[in-house]
């Protein structure tokens, strides 16, 4: 699996991740910590689903985002966090190359989604704050499935014109990913091949879906900010401000995650902290549910039903 002759990323030939693997006492303490976290990432995104969907209450725009949201985090965590358990528990960390590519598609969709999901959402909390008069007529079913479905089509565009370029990459040495999942920059830098046009396109959508989906997530907030420190009332104010922190560190630690991983450059030391940074893809689903929608009173007078 590690060495084979010289040959493109469709090859049968597969890739070995080493993932956490090179701890091999903490084995069943990683595969116990990772299972938890899943079953309670599943089980609390698909609880919001089901409540969204059952609660004709909840049937609003508002709660449209996050129910949108808890779907995609139940998928982007399927992508990645099963094959790394089967790991733990066989002890076998290959993959092949097309199962390789197939993780990459998926992830890759989910998480440029998730990207411009979540700048969607700070608009709709922007109008709720600070144009709560405008709100009904601003933010209508017919803006929220477009804000929604354009989400989805990018991710769905980006991810393919990046798993388009992977078969064209030829690789003829080890074949050892340093990483717990098939991600595309260390793909890149295992292929003996010339990467410059598959790297430049990489750091053209990384920018593009990271950053500007950033700032602007972050003027929102800004705005959120500057109107609720208009609010008169002391304790109006604590309320607005712990649930708006929230909401921003959850934006905070995801953009700046992909930041670190995706945008700067891939330096020595930059290399493991990007592996360090990339656990944001099972920490960020874990906690979205929780900030988004279990903090809400109406979900959580929904769940009490």
């Amino acid at each position: 699996v590690e060495k084979g002759g010289r040959d493109n990323g469709t090859s049968p030939l597969g890739f070995l991740l080493v993932g956490m693997g090179n701890v091999p006492t903490a084995q069943t303490a990683l595969f116990l910590l990772s299972l938890i976290i899943y079953l309670v990432t599943v089980v609390g995104n698909i609880l919001i689903v089901v409540l969204v969907v059952a609660e004709q209450h909840l049937h609003t725009p508002m709660y449209f985002f996050p129910g949108n949201l808890s779907s995609l985090e139940t998928f982007y965590s399927s992508a990645i966090l099963p094959r790394l358990l089967a790991s733990f528990l066989t002890g076998d960390r290959t993959i092949s190359a097309h199962g390789c590519v197939a993780q990459f598609y998926f992830f890759a969709a989910l998480e440029t989604t998730e990207c411009y999901l979540l700048a969607a959402m700070s608009y709709d909390q922007y109008l709720a704050v600070c144009q709560p008069l405008l709100y009904a007529s601003l933010m209508t079913w017919k803006v929220c499935l477009q804000l929604v479905a354009g989400s989805w089509l990018l991710g769905l565009l980006v991810s393919t014109v990046l798993t388009s370029l992977l078969p064209q990459l030829q690789f003829c040495g080890p074949r050892t990913i340093n990483h717990f999942f098939c991600d595309f920059t260390p793909l890149l830098e295992l292929a003996c091949s010339d990467t410059s046009m598959a790297t430049l396109v990489a750091f053209v959508f990384g920018f593009l879906d990271v950053v500007f989906p950033f700032l602007f997530a972050l003027a929102s907030y800004v705005c959120i900010i500057a109107a609720i420190l208009r609010i008169p009332s002391n304790v109006g104010r604590q309320k607005a401000f712990s649930t708006c922190s929230a909401h921003l560190t959850i934006v905070a630690a995801f953009y700046g995650s992909l930041f670190v991983v995706y945008v700067l450059p891939r330096t020595a030391p930059l290399r493991q902290l990007s592996k360090v940074f990339s656990f944001y893809a099972v920490l960020t689903p874990l906690a979205n549910p929780l900030i988004y929608s279990l903090r809400n009173r109406e979900v959580r007078e929904a769940l009490r039903k």
